[in-house]
């Protein structure tokens, strides 16, 4: 099997500004397509499929510069597609990191902000969220089925990326969870808007409060997981699924269209909800900022194991 690598070498923050030429004019970025420092792709001709994993080299988290780096990336798929160099028709989503998908988001930057009284910021951040995730689920507005592939725990924000799917395949023993409440938050990138939408809002709230930890069997029997593989062969299982599925490919993209026009779910939408996560952040109480700290000292020690 042939694969087309891109290896990666680009570094973004949440403040910077465009390159500039002496003129004032943007400059034409130097990066060439699929070259990222925190994403590593794979384009497999035979199937079809794009596969891309999380790489960081820190706490795996939706850190700003892995946000630039995931909208340039959509930005590639649909140049890819559109210019015929590569007929995607799959676009698999995993992670490296041993044991997990994704801790969600950047704990650290939040509680700064918080701190800072900075709700620009804050909001700045969530909506580059929720604008990757709206244009996942629309499946960049190309006939391509997008699959989250979860090997390890998927937590938070991390989670919610996983809603934006439109298949999730999960190894059994991982986690899912959405712990925002156990310090005086909700999940404001979208789990909400996703979730009462699959299972209606009054299951979508007591999911959000609980703050709990669900098996991958659970979501499955829930119809968010669609798949379960054995540990260690949840590739396996999404190559398996492309192999039985790919004939009906136009028809699943069909279906997935479908769906989303009877069930639609507006950017605005989620971008109102981060409003309202972004303020009930800056209410937070010096107690909560320390429960955040204390969570993300608990991950911190969970990757060192890990590690």
């Amino acid at each position: 099997m042939t694969f087309g690598n891109f290896t990666n070498s680009v570094t973004v923050d949440d403040t910077a500004e465009p390159c500039r030429s002496r003129g004032g004019q943007p400059t034409v970025s130097s990066r060439r397509p699929f070259e990222f420092d925190d994403l590593e792709t794979q384009f497999d001709p035979e199937q079809n499929t794009l596969w891309t994993y999380m790489r960081q080299r820190s706490r795996p988290s939706f850190n700003p510069g892995l946000l630039a780096e995931f909208g340039q990336w959509q930005d590639d798929v649909v140049d890819a597609r559109e210019s015929g160099k590569m007929p995607i028709r799959y676009l698999v989503l995993g992670s490296r990191f041993p044991g997990i998908f994704s801790l969600g988001g950047d704990l650290d930057l939040f509680a700064a902000h918080i701190r800072d009284g900075d709700r620009a910021a804050l909001v700045r951040y969530g909506r580059a969220c929720v604008r990757i995730l709206h244009r996942n689920m629309r499946s960049l507005d190309q006939p391509i089925v997008t699959i989250g592939l979860v090997e390890g725990d998927a937590l938070g924000g991390g989670f919610e990326a996983l809603l934006s799917f439109n298949v999730v395949v999960a190894e059994r023993g991982t986690s899912f969870g959405l712990p925002e409440t156990n310090f005086g938050l909700f999940p404001g990138m979208g789990a909400h808007c996703f979730l009462s939408r699959r299972l209606g809002t009054a299951r979508a709230e007591q999911m959000i409060l609980s703050g709990r930890t669900y098996t991958a069997e659970e979501l499955y029997d829930l119809g968010i997981v669609h798949a379960l593989a054995a540990p260690g062969r949840g590739r396996a299982e999404v190559e398996g699924y492309i192999r039985q599925n790919r004939r009906r490919h136009s028809g699943h993209c069909a279906i997935y269209e479908a769906s989303r026009s009877v069930n639609p779910l507006p950017l605005t939408e989620l971008e109102t909800v981060v409003d309202l996560w972004a303020d009930a952040a800056l209410r937070l109480s010096e107690a909560d900022l320390k429960l955040m700290r204390r969570l993300v000292g608990a991950q911190t020690r969970l990757l060192d194991k890990a590690a």
